[in-house]
């Protein structure tokens, strides 16, 4: 089931987002796509780093649960399709040389599933390689926003709708579904985010104030609240703001 917390908008993305493809580039390194290789890319979103690994000269096929984004992926160039991770058979795609997936496996709360699917779609001695959201993942701005909408009445989920995984849990999933040299490390990443945290907020949890019935007269509202309440602590001396991103990479093969 798709995660209805996870909503996007192509355009706001484009706008408050950028930073999100612009820090993959470790990720790809360490990805290292080669000419004529099949890669698979789980959570593509708009497309912008599924464009560096095409770049590379690999063919590669595009994924995501949100048709809007695969839509903005698909203006890019990419064969990129309307896909839940957590409930098909990736290996209908075919059989790919690596997977790679960029700040997406967080929002898929079947983690189990998930690692299934990948393993059954590489071929043996194929390699799988991302980043996502790990343990401690915006702590702060998570509290800041879940405060101000419970100090104004709504009713929150008991836990945030995101998977941030600490690298002890996030091997263990995917030893269990078959992996093996599994490398995983937490990476605590200060990031500038240039329209503040309120674009942050109206960006990255529309889905979250969805799930709240938050509505549209009041959000904006929201959004300037919990940026209000965040300047203590995110507000930078110079006038811009951080946000406390901690980031899971991780690398691993499927046995040949």
């Amino acid at each position: 089931m798709v995660n209805t917390a996870s909503r996007w908008s192509p355009a706001d993305y484009a706008q408050n987002a950028g930073f999100v493809p612009a820090l993959g580039d470790a990720v790809l390194r360490l990805l290292d796509p080669r000419p004529g290789e099949l890669i698979l890319d789980v959570g593509c979103g708009d497309g912008a780093l599924t464009a560096r690994i095409a770049a590379a000269g690999a063919n590669v096929i595009g994924l995501d649960a949100s048709p809007e984004m695969v839509e903005a992926a698909r203006a890019l160039g990419i064969d990129a399709f309307v896909a839940d991770a957590e409930a098909m058979d990736l290996a209908r795609f075919g059989q790919f040389d690596a997977v790679f997936s960029n700040a997406a496996l967080h929002w898929m709360l079947d983690p189990e599933s998930v690692a299934g699917g990948i393993f059954g779609a590489l071929r043996p001695g194929g390699r799988f390689v991302g980043e996502m959201g790990g343990e401690g993942n915006l702590a702060a701005l998570r509290r800041a926003l879940r405060d101000e909408l419970v100090g104004r009445g709504y009713q929150m989920p008991d836990k945030d709708p995101a998977w941030y995984a600490s690298a002890e849990d996030f091997t263990r999933r995917y030893r269990v579904a078959g992996f093996e040299a599994i490398k995983a490390e937490l990476i605590e990443r200060s990031t500038p985010l240039p329209g503040g945290v309120a674009d942050w907020v109206r960006t990255f949890r529309a889905g979250l104030m969805d799930v709240a019935m938050v509505p549209a007269w009041e959000r904006g509202d929201v959004a300037a609240a919990v940026e209000a309440r965040l300047a203590g602590a995110l507000l930078q001396s110079d006038g811009s703001w951080c946000a406390d991103y901690v980031r899971l990479r991780f690398s691993m093969e499927k046995p040949g």
